[in-house]
């Protein structure tokens, strides 16, 4: 069963939206379109009795059952579906920090395991400045040999990147990690968010 967290909130809000649409039996489904990838999404999407699928993992919530996609419940795990009201009525928000990478254990391969420290931790702050790194491959058994893209491609930041941000990092969340290597083409630099 996936680690799913609904607060009250976003339970009530939820539930008033159901009851507008008068469907007896109505649902919540929760979903991941694109799991796996950097494109990920996470959705919530009204279940009518109809459309319930009997391989997804269901959660009694009380007002209504949410549904959690069968294919989607490892990269669902840890999600937060929170909701709060402003002066523009409310937000909902979905929080799912395995939708791109599912969580992996600590006995994983570890090209793994920095694949999910560079999705779930590293690329997030890259892509405040269309940025994104990703792993080559693993030479001499320790050293991540890494790739950038976006922003991060020709940026004239990027070795600071690289030492005080990817490799300091992957350093602590992975002490069999000695190094990083960076085989990107620097000297282009079309779309660097520093020149």
């Amino acid at each position: 069963m996936a680690m799913v967290t609904v607060t009250d909130p976003a339970r009530d809000y939820l539930a008033q939206l159901i009851d507008k649409q008068d469907v007896e039996g109505m649902g919540v489904r929760m979903f991941v379109t694109q799991p796996g990838t950097k494109n990920a999404e996470t959705c919530l999407a009204y279940c009518p009795p109809n459309e319930i699928v009997p391989t997804d993992e269901q959660l009694d919530l009380g007002k209504f059952t949410l549904y959690l996609d069968h294919s989607s419940v490892p990269f669902l795990e840890e999600a937060f579906v929170d909701y709060s009201k402003d002066q523009m009525g409310g937000q909902l928000t979905i929080k799912a920090p395995n939708a791109k990478v599912p969580n992996v254990s600590d006995d994983a391969p570890l090209p793994d395991r920095v694949n999910y420290i560079l999705a779930s931790e590293i690329n997030p702050n890259l892509a405040a400045h269309g940025g994104e790194v990703s792993l080559v491959e693993i030479v001499d058994e320790s050293v991540a040999v890494l790739r950038f893209g976006g922003g991060c491609q020709g940026c004239s930041a990027v070795s600071l990147t690289l030492k005080q941000g990817v490799e300091t990092t992957l350093k602590e969340r992975l002490p069999e990690i000695t190094g990083v290597r960076d085989i990107t083409d620097h000297t282009n630099t079309e779309n660097a968010y520093y020149q």
